[in-house]
């Protein structure tokens, strides 16, 4: 798993996707210390057209960059999400989650037209699973669902440490009033699958597998910016 990643190259991939960006463009803002970056070149440049952010810590940077803030009452139709991503394969398939927003980077990017995903080259494999894969459950009955999780990963031959997420010593708890399972399977071979088994658990809110919402992959390394998917 990638740890930390140049600063620099985070900033590179926030910037080539603000070439992406057009005057009223209805945005949704990503969580994440790369998305941060998007945020901080859309208010250097003044966009002044509805944004929503994918979490309080969004919310409370981009108003501070005066951004025009909104929610999905106000603009259930987005034209564009840039966020970031925990690890992302060459099929555009991401692990997400890494910052605790997954359900709502998820439903933000599910309302977008297209969803643009900016990343260093540290975060790309040729098979996701070496970011623990974030699930985001609900308090009551976690234990059981929890057991649940287990079963779905065994039933696809996948093994590892499922462990709660803390925070200072005290169970994360999600925007959404959520707990986090991180879940250190390694490998994931059929990433499709393992989310259509954690979609049937009913305690399970949502997961940190991002299939079929990313339309582009911006990935910056020393060399420049590689695009994955569409380029325009």
């Amino acid at each position: 798993m990638n740890q930390s990643s140049p600063d620099h190259l985070k900033r590179a991939a926030a910037a080539a996707a603000m070439t992406f960006v057009r005057p009223g463009m209805k945005l949704g803002l990503g969580t994440g210390s790369t998305a941060a970056h998007f945020v901080d070149l859309l208010g250097a440049a003044g966009h002044d057209a509805p944004c929503v952010p994918t979490s309080e810590a969004t919310r409370v940077q981009a108003a501070r960059f005066g951004l025009k803030l909104a929610t999905l009452d106000d603009c259930p139709n987005l034209d564009l999400t840039v966020d970031g991503a925990d690890e992302f394969d060459d099929a555009l398939r991401l692990i997400k989650g890494g910052g605790g927003a997954l359900l709502r980077e998820k439903i933000v990017a599910a309302a977008s037209e297209r969803m643009i995903v900016i990343a260093d080259a540290g975060k790309r494999v040729k098979t996701l699973g070496a970011f623990p894969l974030p699930v985001e459950i609900d308090r009551f009955g976690a234990r059981a669902t929890r057991l649940h999780v287990e079963a779905a990963a065994r039933e696809l031959g996948l093994q590892g440490e499922i462990t709660p997420r803390e925070k200072v010593g005290a169970p994360f708890i999600t925007d959404g009033g959520h707990l986090i399972l991180d879940c250190a399977f390694g490998a994931i071979p059929e990433p499709e699958a393992l989310a259509s088994r954690l979609n049937a658990i009913p305690g399970v809110v949502e997961h940190g597998l991002f299939i079929g919402l990313a339309t582009t992959i911006l990935c910056a390394g020393e060399n420049g910016v590689d695009v994955l998917g569409k380029a325009a």
